[in-house]
């Protein structure tokens, strides 16, 4: 008997309507405004210990200026697809100065980072060919791989030898890559690029395609990345970025030699039809490039604040997932515990976010804390202190723990039991 399209959304409705009548939902929180490390939100100040905007640029005076410049120029919206009516000059100069950036020919920039993965991955990957594919990669890449006709093969996250087994293993008709997030977004853990590498040159027939969203602008002894971290910068094939962390914008590109770009421009269904990015995030995004190019300042501080967030959180007992990154995910594990305690932090004048399945699997809640230039001493004080405030009553100190929680088996459904605690 047929069903009713509509049947499983009004079974699923019920859920996030429980957590709204508790108070902890947590998700689509209205920020009235923004400035340095704070938002208003709700009517409250708030220090913001969530955001991806690492080196503090979304409100440096050279960004904002470039951006109202630009939007003087050209209005608000481009109002069509790069490949036709929205490819203005600022677009083209982009392109330009992030290929000089991250030592690669030719440049794309498509209109979010999500599209890069989607539409690069889809369009390069055919039906007899192989994708090796980090276990904990982005959705971006995991709907990327789907997108694509290739054979999808993970291997086990961060683990280079478990990547060359599974290359050893399967035999491959057509061409084969390598897909791997260069930092990882939810806990901060960096790809093991000399290895992967490694292994490319010792299979030419692979190639290695990194997504350093998080990893520009804050690794590398220039702000050039995760390649630039690991010294492999020529021999990964195509470089994905986003502009919606370190480049204070919206967008995304990718990196590599001239004729793949050019068979992705004119293969990546995203890139055909969306609407390209205003030019006014195209020019804050060159602004960007250049603030980060020619002021370390930005760069320097923001590894300080970390180190400095990492010795508050540790010493007064957190456990934190392996990071290497401006990314500290603090252990909860039940997702209603997590929901609760994002409300509570808030309460103390803390803006924080959780991270729940399907980012992370079932029972593996954590809260999402990153760090940015713009902080101060005091705000990172501030959000330490709020932690210590709510950890014994959320039990959330690594002595709270019977096990180490990295060892715990995923759960098989949603904990929101928290709610209904007293």
């Amino acid at each position: 008997m047929a069903k009713d399209l509509f049947e499983k959304c009004h079974e699923f409705y019920q859920q996030p309507q429980l957590v709204k009548a508790a108070g902890a939902y947590p998700f689509f929180q209205e920020i009235e405004e923004s400035a340095g490390a704070h938002v208003h939100c709700h009517g409250k100040r708030l220090i913001m210990a969530g955001s991806n905007n690492y080196l503090g640029l979304t409100h440096h005076p050279r960004v904002k200026a470039a951006a109202v410049a630009a939007l003087e120029r050209y209005g608000t919206g481009c109002s069509g697809s790069r490949f036709l009516n929205g490819n203005t000059s600022l677009h083209v100069q982009l392109e330009r100065n992030l290929a000089r950036f991250v030592g690669k020919p030719e440049t794309l920039v498509f209109s979010t980072g999500f599209m890069v993965n989607h539409g690069t991955i889809g369009c390069l990957f055919e039906s007899e060919d192989c994708i090796f594919s980090d276990a904990d990669n982005h959705a971006s890449i995991i709907d990327g791989c789907r997108q694509s006709r290739g054979r999808v093969i993970r291997y086990a996250h961060a683990d280079a030898a478990d990547c060359r087994a599974k290359i050893d293993a399967t035999p491959c008709a057509g061409g084969a890559g390598i897909v791997t997030d260069g930092v990882f977004s939810m806990t901060g853990n960096i790809a093991p690029l000399r290895e992967l590498v490694a292994i490319k040159r010792a299979h030419p027939h692979v190639r290695i395609y990194v997504d350093d969203a998080h990893g520009l602008g804050v690794f590398g002894e220039t702000g050039r990345g995760i390649t630039e971290h690991w010294d492999v910068q020529g021999e990964v094939d195509l470089l994905m970025g986003t502009f919606s962390k370190s480049f204070a914008s919206i967008g995304g590109f990718v990196a590599g030699e001239p004729e793949v770009i050019e068979y992705i421009r004119h293969k990546a269904r995203p890139l055909w039809f969306s609407a390209s990015i205003p030019a006014a995030s195209a020019a804050a995004a060159i602004a960007a490039l250049e603030v980060m190019s020619t002021e370390s300042t930005h760069r320097e501080q923001l590894w300080r604040n970390c180190a400095f967030a990492r010795h508050g959180l540790e010493e007064i007992g957190m456990y934190i997932m392996p990071s290497k990154a401006p990314i500290l995910a603090l252990w909860v594990g039940a997702e209603g515990k997590a929901f609760k305690l994002t409300m509570a932090l808030r309460d103390l004048g803390v803006f924080a976010t959780p991270v729940a399945y399907p980012a992370v699997p079932y029972g593996h809640a954590l809260i999402r804390t990153s760090y940015m230039a713009s902080h101060t001493t005091e705000d990172i004080a501030a959000i330490i202190k709020a932690f210590d405030a709510l950890a014994d009553p959320y039990q959330i100190r690594t002595t709270h723990f019977a096990q180490d929680p990295a060892t715990l088996p995923p759960a098989d459904y949603y904990d929101l039991s928290a709610l209904f605690a007293s």
